[in-house]
């Protein structure tokens, strides 16, 4: 397959078409996060699976990849994703158009396609650039990526609640409508009477009449049984035949075998086999279905947020101890940067760290090499459960709808890399507030040797924000004068001009004082003259 056409800015006019740029915002933070995010970098990254050869090119890469940052940071399905990008200018913006457009450049099902091209080894490029930009616009410092927090969640698949008469009804159907789709004449189908048993198992069940409710379920298997014996009748001795029904007769047969509290494999959905029954020991969901995920946090939180360094899907139900092993090394790999220590709940006990790390993970309750400042640094551990809260519950981990082992890779870090872009949106639009909050704070006169307190020069670029010591500045400090004996602050404190930020100490205000130029102390001419404390 030949390589895409990538986009480019081209900067021409057209008479019958809106330039994007002159109809939106330029200092909205999608934008903002557009002019961020180095293309170039994912391009060549995303392209080194195509190859120069014939063909139709496929659709440019930055469509594409600002196309899955938008599904996972507003938590949107294909068909709305698409909905929204014909009528939302910011999100033509960030996948790179010039002109406004009234329909889609793309199919839906691209989408898909895309995704399972593209792997779990290429799609970490996202989170990985999420990082960046982060690190870039001063959100996050590349040393808090030296002390992580690490935990795991489950991931449920998108698959009904499993029982044994649900399974063994969906098989029996299944096999059923294959039969016929092939042409085979069987001596009974057992529609009608399975629908009944199958009705006749849940009421008996709801009513804790398990005695009636297990009759039912053994007629369910009868007939499943009999489906499945008539269909090896008829297709034995043809090759064909055995190829198209030899996956779901393997699935009835496990279907049928299968027992209650039975260790190893087990299946527990028909159309997603891969699907895991994980116990957490949660009061409301003591049994997940779906794949175990690992997710890492910083420890300290940065001025953008509690940003997610690393996620990664764990098939096999692994004990979590023995998960380090593969994260650490990917974690490393994904961040590019060495880990100093590791905090972990009491589930990594025992765990199989690499040698080199193996005395950087701590976990709870541990007593030795436990020093006074780790004791202290390990009531923060529990920062990462919020992280996979908002990860779950706004970023499409809550419920997988990719299919297969691939879509349960893709989607766990998809949704870390949307955690992190919505932290970045947060961040971008807090600086602009700030911007419009300075601009808009009226301030009483000064005498005329102090005329000008402080002035609100610019709003720094990206490259700004990438000089060392951005943000490190001390805040505003007040200006207080006696006035008739009482005390009066002015101009406006800082906590309030700037609206809502209750801490004049906290990331807005360090933020804040990168943004605003204070002159020279004034003289102090006589008591009443104002002064600087």
């Amino acid at each position: 397959m030949t390589r895409p056409r990538e986009k480019r800015e081209t900067g021409e006019q057209d008479l019958f078409r809106s330039r994007l740029d002159q109809i939106i915002d330029m200092r909205h933070e999608l934008v903002r996060l557009a002019q961020a995010i180095e293309w170039p970098v994912l391009e060549a990254r995303f392209g080194a699976v195509y190859s120069d050869g014939p063909g139709m090119p496929p659709l440019p890469t930055r469509l594409m990849a600002g196309l899955a940052i938008l599904k996972h940071t507003f938590n949107l399905s294909d068909e709305e994703l698409c909905a929204r990008w014909v009528e939302n200018p910011y999100f033509q913006y960030l996948c790179g158009e010039e002109f406004f457009r009234h329909d889609l450049p793309f199919e839906r099902s691209s989408m898909t396609r895309w995704r399972q091209r593209m792997g779990e080894e290429r799609i970490v490029a996202l989170l990985q650039e999420s990082l960046a930009v982060a690190v870039k616009s001063g959100a996050m410092k590349p040393a808090d990526t030296r002390r992580v927090i690490v935990d795991t969640t489950v991931q449920p698949k998108n698959v009904m609640f499993p029982t044994d008469a649900k399974l063994i009804h969906r098989a029996r159907e299944r096999l059923v409508r294959l039969a016929r789709q092939a042409g085979l004449d069987l001596r009974q189908t057992y529609v009608r009477v399975g629908k009944l048993a199958l009705v006749k198992h849940q009421r008996y069940a709801h009513a804790k009449q398990f005695k009636r409710a297990n009759k039912a379920l053994r007629k369910l298997k009868t007939y499943l049984g009999r489906t499945v014996r008539d269909i090896a009748r008829q297709i034995a001795g043809q090759e064909e035949l055995e190829a198209i029904f030899r996956w779901p007769l393997y699935q009835a047969s496990a279907v049928l075998e299968q027992q209650p509290r039975q260790r190893g494999r087990k299946i527990y959905s028909l159309h997603a086999h891969e699907v895991e029954c994980i116990g957490k020991g949660k009061a409301h969901a003591p049994y997940e279905f779906g794949v175990k995920v690992s997710v890492t946090t910083t420890l300290k939180r940065s001025k953008g947020g509690q940003f997610a360094l690393h996620a990664m899907a764990l098939p096999g139900n692994p004990y979590d101890g023995h998960t380090l092993a593969t994260v650490i090394p990917d974690m490393e790999k994904t961040i590019g940067n060495q880990i100093e220590r590791i905090l972990a709940d009491a589930g990594y006990r025992g765990h199989n760290a690499p040698d080199s790390h193996k005395f950087r993970v701590f976990t709870a309750g541990q007593k030795r090499r436990v020093t006074p400042a780790i004791k202290r640094q390990m009531r923060r551990r529990s920062a990462i459960e919020p992280v996979i809260g908002h990860i779950k519950a706004e970023h499409r981990m809550r419920r997988n709808y990719l299919a297969g082992d691939h879509g349960d890779a893709v989607n766990a870090i998809m949704a870390a890399a949307g955690y992190n872009f919505s932290l970045l949106l947060n961040w971008f639009r807090q600086l602009l507030c700030l911007l419009i909050a300075a601009l808009n704070c009226k301030t009483k006169p000064l005498p005329a040797r102090s005329a000008s307190l402080f002035t609100v020069d610019y709003l720094p670029s990206v490259e700004e924000m990438a000089i060392p010591g951005f943000g490190e500045a001390k805040p505003l400090e007040l200006l207080e004068r006696g006035m008739s004996g009482a005390t009066a602050r002015w101009p406006i404190p800082i906590t309030r001009a700037f609206g809502g930020f209750q801490s004049a100490t906290g990331p807005a205000a360090r933020t804040l004082s990168c943004l605003v130029r204070i002159p020279e102390p004034v003289s102090q001419v006589n008591p009443d003259a104002t002064k600087l404390r």
